[in-house]
């Protein structure tokens, strides 16, 4: 008969240290997976400044054109100068960003990570089981009962967790390169710069950037189970949230995340 009693906890400082921050990750992954989310969104949107900055000139042409046709409304024309349609693109910019935020941030704040093991924990085979569904559980459920939620949302989350990962490569990859040139040289600090920023990404990805992905699909599955009934409402339902998110997240794929850049 195995034994109930989970094995002994390793002791020592570290231990200690190690499990009472442990303790606040309840805490602190949602807040890191709803930061990465927001860097990549600022990131996508600020690919697109210039785009909408050119939707405001073609708008502000249209309207020059339709005021100056008449000589009553003619002293329009100039209403709206460069400075405004600037002023104009960016709130644009910044209202998309944080609308795109919430729709895919906001659900990051209800991850929750799974208990310990039941090889470590042995007794916890006698408890209530988790019932969340796995990511093949997921992944099938979306194939067989597709909604514009369950396969918008995650990749769009996908796309702007790699801008995020790809920022806060950048910046790490320029610290450390301004930092180390005077004391190795201009091609081993390039080199220990890209390493880095490689080591930075991969890191990301790997402990925040699949877990973001899983709780927005966590979301769009729950959601999609609570609130779609029918054909229409599979397609109907949060579409307007991601018509905001995906421009966005093709943004983020094509314009904020080069990846290559620090291989080469």
């Amino acid at each position: 008969m195995p034994s109930l009693t989970p094995p002994a906890k390793p002791s020592g400082l570290i231990s200690g240290v190690s499990r009472f921050i442990g303790g606040f990750r309840w805490a602190f992954m949602p807040l890191g997976l709803l930061a990465l989310i927001a860097v990549g969104v600022h990131a996508a949107a600020d690919t697109l400044d210039d785009r909408l900055l050119s939707l405001v000139d073609l708008v502000d042409s249209a309207f020059d054109r339709l005021v100056g046709a008449s000589t009553v409304t003619e002293g329009l024309v100039d209403l709206i100068s460069l400075e405004r349609r600037t002023l104009i693109a960016r709130a644009l910019a910044l209202a998309w960003e944080l609308s795109v935020d919430l729709v895919l941030a906001l659900p990051a704040l209800g991850y929750r990570e799974s208990r310990a093991s039941l090889e470590q924990e042995p007794w916890r085979k006698y408890l209530q089981q988790d019932t969340r569904p796995t990511w093949r559980q997921l992944f099938l459920r979306s194939l067989r009962k597709p909604t514009t939620l369950r396969w918008t949302r995650p990749l769009a989350t996908g796309a702007v967790v790699l801008a995020g990962a790809c920022a806060v490569a950048r910046l790490v990859q320029g610290s450390v390169y301004l930092s180390w040139r005077e004391l190795l040289g201009e091609q081993a600090a390039d080199m220990a710069a890209r390493g880095l920023a490689l080591g930075a990404l991969a890191g990301i990805l790997v402990t925040l950037g699949w877990r973001a992905v899983l709780r927005n699909l966590q979301h769009a599955d729950t959601a999609s189970q609570e609130n779609v009934h029918n054909r229409l409402q599979a397609l109907s339902y949060g579409l307007v949230g991601s018509a905001l998110a995906v421009p966005l997240a093709l943004a983020a794929a094509l314009d904020a995340s080069p990846v290559l850049s620090f291989l080469r």
